[in-house]
């Protein structure tokens, strides 16, 4: 079995997907390879069985002899190097004991599982000994993905009308077969939809919201979404990662869905939205300067970086003759500002309006608080991280970064938060060259000057420079002096230990 964050990466994945087909296109096999492909994996498939189906129902199943599964499996494993695999429906007993040797005989680096159970009409799919067969190939998987009806069949309990019982059912099926859960929340109501990573019952769960899309395109969302995971924890290495950015797909794939016109019952998404879109798009004549917009940001703060460069709380920060107490007043002022800052990065995710941006952003937001927090409990006592009464000036960062993301302008919104990566990370590269073995402050620099976050800073510069890209001229101003006044802030925040903490504010 894989950890929540384990594992290496590949580049291009090669995901085998063993379900029952659509002749729509909708869901099953049909579905998974659209949804492998979408997110840059290559797809293969193994039929367990012939579905006669379309958006309005299901009208016959013919399953092929489990053996010529077994054949099917067979051919694909002793040619073909597979990073991952994802398994849907699965008819009855006899494949699932096919699927479930075959598992334990090539041990695939990735197995996610969508338990195929209940219809979206509420009837069983599966016959008791079936059922009881897919209980014991559950262990074998790292990820299962049933939605709420499905969970509750595998619990053995009445359906969930409540998220808080969704994730005590959830968290209890973790526990009980050592295996991640992602609970879905999808079947309940409200506008936000929540979903969570739920791993075995020794570490924390990850929940994620994305708004609810109000349509009948539902067909095939399940498959698609577990293949969609499948494929980017193979690509990424990070189960976490991996539902952030299905999620986020699953969102626009929803909401371009009903532009299909396939079919007259519950039509499918649109597994290519984003694709086609970009194909779509009109080239603009400024599109040679996307490079240079935030490049002219950064030459407009070239005096307010001068500055923050000769503070004295940077300069003895760097060489590690900070005093100790100057160091935690700015760690607890860095965690109150942080809080924040998750939220306001949760609010850019909401607004984005790509899957590959939202996911970013969530990713960003969830590593604020997971990551950063648990840095900053090596200097504060965890049950003080947030006792810390919160400086004029970190007020004023915050609540700068809090009306940018109540206003609701997503160019304006991400100018914004750009200086937390990029000057953080420019001050932290040059301080951790000064480093030494000893240094008293050594674990914090590295966090600025590590490859993972210049790798970020990268790309907020670049979906920050295309975001503003084709806004208008009054936009493009207003995203400048976004940025301009978070690097002031960020100077100010500098200088706050050294210049505040002595008279108390």
């Amino acid at each position: 079995m894989t950890g929540v964050t384990g594992g290496a990466p590949r580049t291009i994945p090669r995901v085998l997907s063993i379900a029952g087909t659509d002749p729509t296109g909708g869901a099953g096999v049909q579905a998974d390879l659209k949804s492998i492909a979408a997110h840059g994996g290559y797809g293969m498939a193994a039929v367990t069985a012939l579905v006669s189906q379309n958006t309005r129902g299901v009208r016959d199943v013919h399953a092929p002899p489990a053996q010529f599964l077994a054949s099917q499996l067979d051919a694909v494993s002793d040619d073909v190097e597979i990073d991952a695999v994802k398994i849907g429906m699965l008819f009855d007993a006899d494949i699932i004991a096919v699927v479930k040797a075959w598992l334990e005989r090539i041990q695939p680096p990735v197995v996610v599982l969508d338990p195929v159970m209940v219809a979206t009409s509420g009837d069983r799919l599966l016959n008791a000994d079936a059922e009881q067969a897919l209980r014991g190939l559950l262990p074998l998987a790292d990820l299962i993905t049933p939605n709420v009806p499905e969970l509750a069949a595998l619990i053995e309990e009445p359906v969930a009308q409540t998220w808080e019982t969704v994730m005590d059912q959830a968290s209890r099926l973790a526990c009980d077969l050592g295996v991640s859960v992602l609970a879905k929340g999808g079947h309940l109501s409200g506008d936000l939809v929540r979903d969570a990573l739920v791993p075995p019952c020794e570490l924390e769960p990850i929940e994620f919201t994305s708004p609810r899309i109000d349509t009948d395109a539902t067909h095939g969302t399940g498959c698609s979404l577990s293949s969609a995971i499948a494929t980017l924890r193979a690509r990424t290495g990070r189960w976490d990662t991996a539902v952030a950015e299905a999620k986020a797909w699953m969102t626009t794939a929803l909401n371009e869905a009903s532009a299909l016109h396939v079919g007259q019952g519950h039509g499918p998404i649109s597994h290519f939205a984003e694709m086609w879109e970009k194909a779509d798009a009109v080239v603009d004549p400024r599109d040679n300067d996307a490079a240079t917009i935030a490049q002219g940001w950064w030459d407009a703060t070239a005096q307010i970086r001068f500055e923050t460069d000769e503070l004295d709380f940077v300069r003895e920060l760097g060489a590690g003759t900070l005093d100790a107490e100057a160091f935690t007043w700015y760690v607890a002022q860095d965690a109150l500002y942080l809080r924040d800052y998750g939220r306001v990065l949760a609010a850019a995710a909401a607004l984005a309006p790509r899957a590959q941006e939202q996911a970013f952003w969530a990713r960003g937001a969830h590593a604020v608080i997971a990551i950063e927090m648990e840095l900053h409990q090596g200097y504060l006592p965890p049950e003080n991280i947030w006792d810390a009464e919160p400086s004029s000036v970190t007020t004023a960062y915050t609540d700068h970064l809090l009306a940018a993301a109540a206003r609701g302008d997503y160019a304006v919104l991400c100018a914004a938060v750009l200086p937390c990566y990029w000057i953080y990370h420019d001050v932290g590269t040059r301080l951790s060259a000064q480093r030494t073995p000893d240094h008293p402050y050594g674990a914090w620099l590295d966090t600025y000057a590590d490859e993972t976050f210049a790798a970020s800073t990268r790309e907020a510069i670049e979906i920050a420079s295309n975001a503003v890209l084709h806004s208008s001229s009054a936009t493009r101003q207003a995203a400048e002096r976004a940025f301009v006044l978070s690097a002031t802030h960020e100077r100010d925040f500098f200088a706050a230990p050294l210049a505040l903490r002595t008279l108390g504010v």
